[in-house]
């Protein structure tokens, strides 16, 4: 019994395809010319070739079931593994059922037959499919599994987090003898690594005979995305030493770690081996790059390494935007953002995130307002969750809260935690108490695990002076076990990551520490500096008000700085929290009189201070 679905396409099967081969042959010199005239094929060769071609490039699921109409009449499932090659076509375009009928009316199946089917159901995630062709191939049929076959299971396991059937294949693959075949040993590390059994993928790893440029990216991702940015730069350079070359893949994950780890001087190591090995042309190595640099404070460098790269593609200019616009420079934004359209560059929902929020953090409203309707009515892009975010937080800053929350209030999809909170800032800020109580309670019904909602609507009773109702919140977030994280700042010096949090004394050099941030306070009071104590919310005398702000984790980080770099080089400090008013203006006055450029990265954005002023313009 034949498939009946593809037969409505019989008649007309003709003009579908002559459609798919005038395009192909458009678009690739490859396509033999003869392949247009298929209608009038003698010899079978040059038809399946041409049909083979045309479903290897085709990308709808009616000109495949055109292509499979031709193969019905005019040849046989077996001729060039036509059939195999329409089961993975039907597998590949979703439709899983039309895969499954065709392969079981398919005479003669062979272990590649069977590949064809199982490797279509794995790209799909289907793990079930998989294990019953895979049980029907091995009981019915009575054929051995080959290394394909376990791979495509193993990587439909891993995909899904499926790690029981994992373990089955496992042992399977150990029974038939495969498991020191080096694909099946790369695909079970995989497996093991992205379901955080760190322990197994590594003696899988260690076991292995022969370990391939696979093998190696692959421990590496592994400890990488597991949270062991060390042990992967360490598992690198054991690479290095083995003798193995990195690729595109290596350095990209490697980058990635560089950003765990936040260490600048790592990032331009890697940056002098992408030379090395002959990669500074590779597109996405320079656009993961730039965006590591950016990230780390290190713009100038962003912008050299995007003035290098020759055609950037959309990533790369999304990328080196995204980098103005986390660092404040929201006119280069959108200046990157014109230069792209001028390129004949799409911008996708990306772009248009990062360049909202670099209007967002510059205020540009009008601008903001004009990008944010273009997006939909020019380039088609429907706001999503993310556009709304940024708008909101553009007009909240600039202080439109009634135009933010008739903005919120109208969304057409369902407002989350990130849109709200975009607002709660602005309500502070401005002081609107009403407005931001209603929002901290949304806040909390929305995501009552994020410590953030509960100190924010308690730092709004704060500033309002009411005490009880702050400490009625604060009581709430210890019933729940809610736990606030704790503000750290953080700084590079000598290849290692010096952090810091308020008050602290751990340091080596503590005394030292305090003892120049006495100085500094001093100096900048002589300038005209006064301690904005408003910033601490807790009952207390103005005098500890003053002594507890003086101890928080940047100033600390700041005096560290000053003490142990070299005049005239900038300061780059990360903090996991936002910056408080205090630290902002502290940091102007530091810039000011000690005559030195401080960069520090909040939660939010970057900040640079140089000469008493920020570059935020004190809209942050």
């Amino acid at each position: 019994m034949r498939l009946t679905a593809p037969l409505s396409y019989v008649h007309h099967y003709n003009l579908v395809l002559y459609k798919l081969f005038t395009h192909i042959k458009l678009h690739n010199s490859h396509f033999p010319q003869s392949s247009l005239r298929f209608c009038t094929f003698t010899n079978q060769e040059p038809l399946v070739s041409a049909l083979i071609f045309a479903l290897n490039s085709c990308s709808s699921i009616s000109y495949c079931r055109a292509i499979h109409a031709r193969v019905i009449k005019s040849v046989n499932y077996s001729d060039g593994f036509i059939g195999d090659q329409l089961v993975s076509a039907y597998s590949k375009f979703g439709v899983a059922e039309d895969a499954q009928k065709l392969f079981d009316e398919m005479p003669n199946k062979d272990v590649v037959s069977w590949n064809s089917l199982i490797s279509g159901f794995s790209q799909r995630g289907c793990i079930s499919k998989c294990l019953s062709a895979l049980f029907r191939m091995k009981f019915e049929m009575g054929m051995k599994p080959n290394e394909v076959t376990l791979i495509s299971v193993i990587s439909a396991c891993s995909n899904i987090g499926a790690l029981d059937v994992g373990k089955y294949t496992h042992g399977y693959a150990l029974k038939l003898g495969m498991l020191l075949e080096t694909k099946i040993g790369n695909s079970l590390v995989n497996m093991y690594g992205k379901s955080g059994y760190l322990d197994a993928a590594c003696r899988l790893f260690e076991a292995m005979p022969i370990r391939n440029i696979v093998s190696w990216n692959s421990m590496v991702m592994i400890y990488k995305h597991n949270g062991y940015a060390d042990e992967a730069v360490g598992c690198f350079n054991l690479m290095r030493m083995a003798g193995v070359e990195p690729d595109e893949g290596t350095i990209v994950v490697l980058l990635q770690a560089c950003e765990d780890l936040g260490v600048g001087k790592l990032a331009e190591g890697v940056h002098g081996l992408i030379f090395c090995c002959g990669l500074n042309a590779n597109g996405r190595i320079a656009t993961v790059l730039l965006n590591l640099y950016a990230k780390l404070g290190r713009l100038n460098a962003s912008c050299k390494v995007f003035g290098g790269m020759i055609n950037p593609d959309r990533v790369a200019w999304t990328a080196m935007l995204a980098g103005y616009a986390v660092h404040g420079f929201g006119r280069k934004a959108m200046e990157i953002f014109e230069s792209m359209i001028k390129e004949g560059l799409e911008p996708d929902h990306v772009t248009f995130t990062h360049l909202l929020n670099a209007c967002s953090h510059s205020g540009f409203v009008k601008e903001g307002k004009y990008y944010f309707k273009i997006m939909s009515e020019v380039y088609g892009i429907e706001p999503r969750l993310d556009h709304y975010s940024c708008m909101v937080d553009l007009l909240g800053r600039s202080g439109l809260l009634n135009d933010a929350y008739e903005l919120i209030i109208h969304m057409p999809i369902e407002p989350n935690s990130g849109v709200w909170g975009a607002l709660i800032g602005a309500c502070r800020v401005y002081g609107n108490f009403e407005l931001g109580k209603e929002v901290a309670e949304r806040l909390i019904a929305l995501d009552p695990s994020d410590p953030r909602n509960y100190i924010m609507l308690s730092n709004i009773y704060c500033a309002a002076g009411l005490w009880r109702d702050a400490s009625k919140v604060r009581t709430l977030m210890k019933d729940r076990g809610v736990i606030r994280n704790s503000g750290c700042s953080f700084i590079e010096h000598g290849n290692k990551i010096h952090c810091f949090v308020v008050g602290d004394r751990s340091h080596p050099e503590w005394e030292k520490i305090y003892a120049k941030l006495e100085e500094l306070i001093g100096k900048i009071r002589k300038a005209g500096f006064v301690s904005k104590t408003e910033f601490v919310l807790h009952d207390v005398e103005e005098e500890v008000k003053e002594d507890m702000i003086n101890k928080h984790s940047e100033k600390l980080a700041i005096a560290f700085g000053l003490l142990v770099t070299n005049a005239g080089m900038p300061l780059i400090i990360t903090k996991n929290l936002r910056i408080c008013g205090d630290c902002h203006s502290t940091a102007k006055f530091i810039s000011l009189v000690e005559k030195r450029t401080l960069i520090i990265r909040d939660s939010k954005r970057f900040h640079h201070f140089d000469n008493g002023l920020c570059s935020c313009g004190d809209y942050w």
